[in-house]
């Protein structure tokens, strides 16, 4: 392939930091899923084409629930972005992973319920693969350049993807950590999954700010002193964050990756009649299906 546009999907703090530090221009893009957080940031680093999307929106008026996801990631495929770096707040299920770490994910578990998961859901099935959520190639140029910056980088663990907007109660997290989870947050389903869908390879830095409630708190700790330190903790991973963000995709412009299985994941995922398929659904999901379907489509009726 040729060189790849990055898109980049800041959660809680990241969003913030990065676009104080970038210059570009701010994209309007409208998608048949409403309009995306916010304006999406175009610029260059490092010769490649970036486009920058704040997850939560300026001033971080959407909730986990309310994100619109789809529109995100619907705005990041029409602007030709091909591989996606996303940051996201997380609370620690397991001992070894602390507060400041940085997590390279590589599997999940999808509770959330409230949100459209699919740009799928009417005109056209479509069932994409997902055991491995997160495009190993990419994670793989993560880790590369784990050892370019200073903090603790771990190179895999299972995020359990929660409703919100309350955080887990005390049994909850022992559940969690029963199943395997090693981190807890609100925001990567559904946008690993629509990423898959959209043909775009996806992966995830999660940045740890505090141990999940199974692990009791420091005695003495107020809640107001709690909060700052966690808000530490945040500020702490996300100067990690974006350094391990920058120090890959200043790889990538010197070593593009070539093209991914995931650049093609609808072509035996689409399970409908091709020739059944109305056109408008076609137009619908264009920069999306559209090269699957080349005059196979019957007229809108």
């Amino acid at each position: 392939m040729n060189k790849p546009v990055i898109g980049i999907i800041g959660g809680t703090g990241l969003a913030d930091a990065l676009l104080s530090q970038s210059e570009g221009k701010a994209e309007e893009v409208s998608t048949p899923f409403g309009p995306p957080s916010g304006p999406i940031l175009t610029t260059r680093w490092n010769g490649l084409d970036v486009a920058f999307v704040s997850r939560h929106g300026p001033g971080h008026i959407h909730p986990p629930s309310a994100v619109p996801y789809r529109a995100n990631i619907f705005a990041l495929k029409t602007l030709g972005v091909t591989h996606i770096l996303a940051s996201g707040a997380v609370g620690s299920l397991a001992e070894e992973i602390a507060p400041r770490d940085l997590v390279i994910v590589d599997q999940a578990i999808d509770k959330t319920f409230r949100r459209p998961s699919t740009f799928f859901d009417d005109g056209v099935a479509v069932h994409v693969e997902f055991s491995s959520p997160f495009c190993e190639g990419l994670r793989g140029r993560l880790c590369d350049a784990r050892n370019s910056i200073e903090a603790r980088v771990h190179e895999a663990g299972t995020y359990v993807c929660m409703e919100g907007p309350a955080f887990s109660t005390k049994a909850e997290a022992q559940m969690h950590r029963g199943w395997g989870g090693h981190l807890i947050g609100m925001t990567c389903m559904p946008e690993a999954k629509l990423a898959r869908e959209a043909e775009i390879c996806y992966a995830m830095v999660a940045l740890v700010t505090d141990y999940d409630c199974w692990r009791p708190h420091a005695p003495g700790l107020t809640p107001e002193s709690l909060i700052a330190e966690i808000m530490g903790h945040l500020a702490s991973a996300t100067e990690s964050a974006i350094a391990l963000i920058r120090a890959t995709i200043e790889r990538m412009s010197t070593d593009a990756p070539g093209t991914c299985s995931h650049h093609d994941g609808l072509q035996q995922a689409i399970w409908s009649d091709k020739s059944l398929v109305n056109s408008s659904a076609i137009e619908k999901l264009r920069p999306i299906i559209g090269r699957y379907f080349q005059g196979d489509a019957v007229p809108t009726k």
